[in-house]
């Protein structure tokens, strides 16, 4: 099955097919570095960071994710701080870059700044104003959205029905009230750079035209960002960008759905705003990003404590498998025996379809949803084998090796599944015990209690010690090696 993704352009599913052919140039629009990125971001750069990588089984994939480090909010926080803007911009590209690695993303090819891409910026306002696409206006720089007949043709909008609708600040320099800044004259007090049109900085929208084509050329394959940029800001980019060469900008445009906070959209003035440092806090990285790829990227995505704790429940329930046949320890002697029971032959056919089945759900536009569901498919069979025949003969151990090396494989992928499994539901176990009343030592130490009651026969203490502990949602688990516990 080709790839197949849905261009927000042609409002369809396409087939993929690269402009060039082995390779794939994609530009992701990056944060404006004000302040500490919130779960909205955390959801489009994980979604886009696990395109990168899928494309990357496939092409030689460039991947370009700006950093807008000018902008209104940058220089207004810095003024309230009394600092430059680029203390700002560095100190939240600082945070920006820590949250990623905590949720396992990987770098992409390049990373620009605005700021150090503005001799770019003016020569592609100078083009616009030159081929009678943009006009001065005082030390203003505006594109003329009539001089582009194919304005909003990604958003599907009407321009007439968008200006009689407008409620947009009168500007008496502006020919249409939909006109955009290329170059934005400076301020008293703010910084600036030297132009054709006086001092001043550029405009948002521009930034990430002469970035994406200073790395990627003057087209290039996917532009991706989440759906909130579709208009004003990608809607611009394309005609800024188009007007400007005189060809297609981008051949596929790829959104992420928003997130909701308990079926609200995010946003600051609802008071529902959660940024990723805050929500790291209280649940572990690999389980915020198996939550966001839990659904298909252009779904809306429902942050909610219990769907945090359901994603939690879920992964620790694979890492469990995992651990489980990993205990068992490597192949058994005559690896090459059959399966001989039903749970076996089931795993087996898992087994042989378990890379086609994922591979299909990627290439119907990143499903990520089904390939999660494909991997539970196989661990719930590997599950079964442990649970009805014990997972010791040499058919199953042979499996079980097979097992961990898809899942591995496919974390890759999805970036997850990349700890070792004891340990990470060791740290799970960490940082439930933290929140709860009863501390670890005072486990152990139960356990042992109840150990000795045990061997005295005294079965009413023995069952009393396991009645406490469930009652503060610890299941002991007693197994030939000794008793283990764990958090409900």
């Amino acid at each position: 099955m080709a790839l197949r993704v849905y261009n927000t352009l042609s409002a369809r599913k396409e087939e993929f097919v690269p402009l060039t052919p082995g390779e794939v140039k994609m530009y992701v629009c990056g944060v404006t570095v004000y302040d500490h990125s919130h779960i909205g971001h955390a959801r489009a750069n994980v979604v886009f960071d696990v395109i990168y990588r899928y494309l990357r089984t496939r092409y030689a994939v460039t991947y370009v994710r700006n950093y807008t480090d000018i902008d209104d909010k940058i220089i207004n926080r810095a003024n309230k701080e009394g600092v430059t803007y680029d203390v700002i911009s560095e100190r939240y590209i600082k945070a920006f870059d820590e949250d990623m690695a905590r949720l396992g993303l990987v770098r992409p090819t390049v990373e620009p700044k605005a700021t150090e891409h503005i001799g770019e910026i003016i020569a592609i306002v100078q083009r616009l104003v030159d081929k009678g696409f943009a006009y001065q206006a005082g030390g203003d720089v505006y594109f003329c959205v009539q001089k582009f007949d194919s304005y909003l043709k990604l958003s599907k909008r009407n321009l007439d029905e968008m200006q009689a609708g407008a409620r947009i600040e009168v500007d008496e320099r502006k020919r249409h009230p939909m006109d955009f800044a290329l170059w934005k004259e400076a301020k008293p007090g703010e910084p600036f750079w030297e132009s054709p049109w006086g001092k001043g900085r550029p405009g948002w929208h521009i930034e990430c035209s002469a970035m994406s084509m200073k790395y990627l050329g003057e087209s290039f394959d996917i532009h991706g960002g989440g759906k909130d940029l579709i208009f004003p800001h990608h809607e611009n980019e394309i005609a800024q960008s188009e007007a400007a060469n005189g060809k297609q900008f981008v051949k596929y445009w790829l959104h992420n759905g928003f997130v909701n906070i308990n079926a609200e959209k995010m946003s600051k003035s609802l008071g529902n705003f959660f940024t990723i440092k805050d929500v790291l806090e209280k649940y572990d990285a690999e389980v915020l990003r198996f939550f966001l790829l839990s659904a298909h990227y252009r779904s809306p995505l429902d942050f909610s404590d219990q769907n945090l704790s359901e994603a939690g429940i879920g992964l620790e329930r694979i890492y469990s498998t995992l651990a489980a046949i990993g205990r068992l320890g490597g192949e058994a002697a005559g690896a090459d025996a059959l399966p001989a029971t039903e749970s076996e032959r089931e795993l087996h056919e898992k087994l042989a379809g378990f890379m086609g089945r994922f591979e299909q759900a990627m290439d119907d536009d990143f499903n990520t949803a089904q390939a999660l569901g494909i991997v539970f498919d196989l661990t719930r069979g590997a599950n079964r084998v442990l649970t009805e025949d014990g997972g010791e003969s040499a058919a199953a151990r042979t499996m079980f090796g097979a097992v961990r090396n898809m899942v591995g494989e496919v974390g890759g992928v999805l970036g997850l599944f990349t700890s070792e499994p004891a340990e990470y539901l060791e740290r799970i176990k960490g940082r439930k015990v933290a929140e709860m009343e009863v501390s670890a030592a005072e486990i152990e130490q139960l356990i042992a209690e109840r150990a000795d009651a045990r061997k005295a026969k005294n079965f009413a203490r023995s069952d009393e010690i396991r009645d406490y502990l469930l009652s503060r949602n610890i299941i002991l688990l007693d197994g030939p090696q000794g008793t283990t516990w764990k958090v409900k």
